[in-house]
């Protein structure tokens, strides 16, 4: 079933005394519990996406549905009531947080804002979130400042996870890890799909990181989508210059080489 329909999504702004075109005219859908990989070079327009989705920036024109509503006409209680249904992760997850903040404090909050669970159950849900990301409960004591880049983009996930989303949106969420990390992110997120059914929109420019997770990859270019289709085949068979630069970009990559997300949905 569709979750998520863009259709003709547009957004400019003013650079240096020019008008720049960061999103043209943009359309894509995206299915319950599939991912749909967002791959563009620098300044293709797919952060300026990601934000608009997110209701961090007002687009120009164009219309978004999510989860059957005119996401873009939600304003005050009912557009905050319906942000715990599509969360976001950060590429840069220290100044995501406060750095004095604990973990317990990161999570408790959107727990506490959207109402997941009473205040006397949020330590064991805490608990659970940090589990399920792969740390232990103990270090719901500890200050983001003390964890590793990362346990803090664990943190960030078990945070996106808290308000029980059906969307989230990943921003070059792992372009800062080292390798041997990033592989056992991807992996978590593979995993926590199957589980519970979350979609992901995954911004990036590596086109090996949406390789393994990806359903479907969409390339950018100029702030327009210039091809999509299966990950395989984009990759494999890529027909637009800008996805023959991405595959080009990276040395190897090499068929079941990563883990790959659960078998596309009806």
């Amino acid at each position: 079933m569709t979750l998520l329909t863009v259709q003709e999504l547009a957004k400019s702004y003013m650079s240096h005394g020019r008008n720049v075109t960061a999103l043209d005219g943009v359309s894509f859908t995206l299915t319950e519990g599939q991912t749909l990989g967002l791959a563009g070079a620098s300044g293709s327009g797919k952060s300026t996406l990601a934000r608009l989705l997110l209701r961090l920036l007002a687009a120009d024109g164009g219309e978004v549905c999510f989860a059957g509503e005119d996401w873009l006409a939600l304003s005050g209680s009912r557009l905050r009531q319906r942000r715990r249904s599509m969360q976001m992760v950060f590429q840069d997850v220290l100044a995501a947080f406060n750095p004095r903040a604990t973990v317990a404090s990161v999570l408790d909050d959107p727990l506490r804002i959207h109402g997941i669970v009473d205040r006397a159950g949020r330590p064991r849900e805490i608990a659970t979130l940090l589990e399920r990301v792969g740390l232990p409960a103990s270090y719901a004591v500890r200050s983001i400042r003390e964890l590793s880049g990362g346990q803090r983009q664990r943190v960030a996930i078990a945070r996106a996870l808290a308000p029980r989303p059906s969307l989230i949106v990943l921003d070059e969420a792992v372009s800062a890890l080292d390798a041997s990390i990033r592989r056992r992110i991807l992996e978590l997120l593979v995993e926590l799909q199957r589980e519970r059914g979350i979609a992901y929109l995954f911004v990036s420019h590596d086109l090996a990181v949406l390789k393994a997770v990806s359903h479907r990859i969409a390339v950018m270019h100029e702030g327009r989508i210039v091809e999509t289709g299966p990950a395989d085949a984009v990759i494999d068979n890529p027909q637009s210059m800008a996805a023959k630069a991405l595959v080009a970009a990276v040395p190897r990559l090499v068929a079941g080489q990563n883990s790959k997300p659960a078998t596309d949905n009806p």
